[in-house]
């Protein structure tokens, strides 16, 4: 294995550029091409040792041994187009990392449409603290490693199980690949519509990535949700542990609540209480998250006493109500919620965490509907009522990119079914300016999007200085 040349294709997004640094930890020589090779993720590779280079066939002279082909690839990249012609070795990411980097490894694959990087994130800790060394590959930033990928020395590997299509060769979903030991599926809604055509088709997906678990693994199983049942009557081959909220009869391992913002929560087991804590994340979905990990890390051998303790030193994921800064009094939090039900989730928690602090203040909530689900009707309906818990919602000018008019979410209608207080404005810099008139010392500004939303943390920041 150790010296082997591999060369990944789109090497500067996120999860190729984890992969980079997982190859490079198993030994191979790694390079890499892109677009757009500019910081931070080309200073992260070139501290790795992985020399990248726009897109040329060059790259690929001497040809490599294996290459690695990001998702965001296709037909007529002069790369793609070259490595075909000739016949070269080429794969996926997630192909790779299921036949480079997992054999021997203990999967454990966190799946569904919600509360993955979280989920991956809290299970890695936990085997951490543990002293059970595992690897990860996780599509965020969890604080308590500093980045999303390690190889790790111990035999447990923590992966976010995506749903998202593999490649322009492979559209079988990511976690297909991973070879899940121990998998959780936390819950499953109509999402990627661009990839998806109904929520049945991503049943399908998920009900291939269960015919993969072997039977001596393990199924941790959300009994709350509708959809994970339907797929798992489909049929299973392991065995299955369910939790649920509390009081659910019919599950083993329960969650509770404590406070408004789910900071506080009780854990049962067995209808009698295992474990109390409060932890550092809000939300009450993210209560259920913590029931979720426990359940699979006590699978594992992991103690009550280490689980507790990964609560406690649990320091979050970055983008996921991350406090950016504060100015005039104004804190300004950024999360990366971009699905009806993660933005639900986030502006009530947010508000019930200002309550539980004290604060007077007023909660605005400013939301970029950018990914390409959002950006189309298809939640025209559900979107209004995301935002019951907000005084203020600021709405972005959805992109049109590709789509027709008739297609665009209708982001007036949205704000019209909100109310007076909300908002359609063309862009982050008129945002930056309708908070800079209205908003007052004590307030808290929540900015939600799955991107970059034109630097509009920095302006707000800048701006209420």
């Amino acid at each position: 294995m150790n010296g082997k040349h591999i060369h990944i294709l789109g090497v500067c997004g996120t999860a190729m550029a984890a992969i980079a640094s997982l190859a490079k930890s198993c030994g191979y020589r790694v390079t890499g091409s892109d677009a757009g090779v500019y910081p931070p993720m080309s200073d992260y590779l070139a501290e790795l040792g992985v020399a990248i280079a726009p897109f040329d066939i060059a790259n690929l002279e001497p040809a490599p041994d294996l290459c690695v082909v990001g998702n965001a690839m296709g037909r007529g990249n002069v790369e793609v187009e070259a490595i075909l012609e000739r016949g070269l070795a080429y794969c996926s990411g997630p192909e790779f990392v299921g036949n480079h980097i997992l054999p021997g490894r203990h999967a454990v694959v966190v799946a569904g449409t919600h509360g993955k990087t979280t989920c991956a994130s809290l299970m890695a800790h936990m085997l951490e603290v543990a002293n059970r060394k595992p690897g990860f590959l996780i599509g965020g930033v969890p604080e308590n490693f500093g980045g999303g990928a390690r190889r790790g020395e111990g035999e447990p590997f923590v992966l976010e199980g995506d749903e998202y299509d593999t490649a322009f060769f492979d559209k079988r979903s990511k976690f297909l690949h991973y070879h899940a030991r121990t998998l959780i599926l936390n819950n499953l809604e109509y999402d990627h519509a661009d990839i998806f055509p109904n929520l049945e088709a991503i049943k399908t997906q998920f009900h291939h990535l269960i015919r993969t678990v072997p039977a001596n693994g393990t199924i941790i199983a959300n009994a709350d949700e509708e959809h994970v049942t339907d797929v798992l009557s489909r049929g299973c081959w392991t065995p299955v542990v369910l939790f649920g909220r509390y009081p659910n009869a019919h599950t083993r391992w329960q969650w509770e609540a404590l406070s408004e913002d789910g900071a506080a929560f009780r854990i049962y087991r067995d209808n009698k209480i295992w474990l109390e804590a409060e932890w550092e994340m809000i939300g009450i979905h993210n209560a259920a998250n913590a029931c979720a990990v426990a359940v699979a890390a006590s699978s594992m051998g992991v103690s009550r006493e280490d689980i507790a303790a990964a609560y406690e030193s649990f320091a979050g994921i970055r983008r996921r109500m991350t406090l950016v800064g504060e100015a005039g009094g104004i804190k300004v939090f950024d999360d990366f919620a971009h699905h009806p039900t993660a933005i639900t989730n986030m502006v009530a928690a947010a508000k019930a965490s200002m309550r539980r602090g004290g604060s007077k203040g007023e909660l605005w909530v400013i939301v970029e509907p950018r990914s390409n689900t959002m950006r189309t009707r298809i939640h025209q309906e559900r979107l209004p009522l995301c935002f019951a818990a907000a005084d203020h919602v600021l709405l972005a000018e959805p992109s049109r990119r590709n789509l027709q008019d008739h297609e665009v979410l209708d982001a007036g209608a949205v704000c019209a079914a909100i109310g007076s207080h909300a908002w359609l404005l063309p862009d982050a810099d008129t945002i930056v300016a309708q908070v800079r008139e209205r908003a007052k010392a004590g307030d808290h500004l929540l900015v939600l999007s799955n991107g970059g939303f034109d630097g509009i943390h920095g302006k707000l920041l800048k701006a209420l200085a």
